[in-house]
């Protein structure tokens, strides 16, 4: 059984630890609402992408996929990362051919237990804070520069549901050779330049998207966890006190059946 030195200690411990866990919920609060008003920019991005798509569909197969991975670098958010790694094992059609880049050291790690021949380039430090199209812009420019051929690129990540709730999602963004084989977009005159500048403009559009919407539920997902954790650091410490309060009363009462004894000797 653990002293009363031993329980007084690890009481100190665990009042820490609920201080900790309810500053940063605190925090991840003050950062979910500007994440969701970011994602609130970033749907307009993908909804101009799935509007462009929708309008010119194309028939031609796309046997070659590409596959990005969007997760972060940071943890303490649940299972958050294990969404969009277990989509990708399990719930898209990743060959052993398939290249895979991949936004986030956390989905890193886990994917390169299996598909760690199928890397082609990973990122880290992107949406530490807000991402912005900045940060979509320069992976999709070093996408297309890799020279990596593929027919579509397919997006997984995670879609915000509500403030307690989110999902993995995979979005499908057509490449330069499936624009040009669509009919309704070869109605158009345009060059072989503006055929790729719009297809790299599209990957941006929606790596832009994926990134602030995966973004916002990693900080719905770390205040939900901080959340728990505090309400489970209570219920320790109130158990520890009990613990300690029945063997601080047992100490007393052994004193003072010592003091009785003693005196009734005399």
């Amino acid at each position: 059984m653990a002293t009363l030195r031993e329980i007084e200690l690890r009481l100190k411990s665990v009042r820490n630890i609920e201080k900790i866990t309810k500053s940063m919920k605190m925090i991840a609060s003050t950062k979910l609402a500007k994440a969701q008003r970011a994602m609130q920019a970033g749907k307009e991005y993908g909804l101009a992408n799935a509007e462009v798509f929708a309008n010119v569909p194309s028939d031609k197969p796309t046997p070659n996929k590409l596959f990005i991975v969007v997760s972060s670098d940071k943890g303490l958010c649940g299972g958050i990362h294990s969404s969009v790694s277990k989509a990708t094992r399990h719930g898209s059609t990743v060959s052993p051919e398939s290249p895979i880049y991949i936004i986030g050291d956390k989905s890193k790690a886990q994917l390169a237990r299996t598909w760690a021949n199928n890397f082609q380039m990973t990122f880290n430090q992107i949406g530490r804070d807000i991402p912005t199209f900045a940060d979509a812009a320069g992976v999709a420019d070093l996408i297309v520069r890799s020279g990596v051929k593929y027919d579509s690129v397919v997006i997984v990540y995670n879609k915000f549901v509500s403030a307690i709730s989110y999902d993995s999602a995979v979005m499908e963004i057509k490449g330069e050779e499936a624009l040009k084989g669509s009919a309704a977009f070869s109605k158009y005159e345009n060059e072989d330049d503006v055929t790729k500048d719009l297809a790299e403009f599209s990957l941006a559009n929606a790596i832009y998207a994926a990134l602030t919407e995966g973004h916002a539920c990693e900080q719905s997902a770390r205040r939900n966890a901080m959340d728990n954790a505090s309400k489970n650091a209570t219920d320790m410490i109130a158990s520890l006190q009990m613990q300690y309060n029945r063997g601080r009363q047992a100490a007393i009462t052994n004193e003072l059946v010592d003091i009785i004894t003693g005196a009734s000797a005399l």
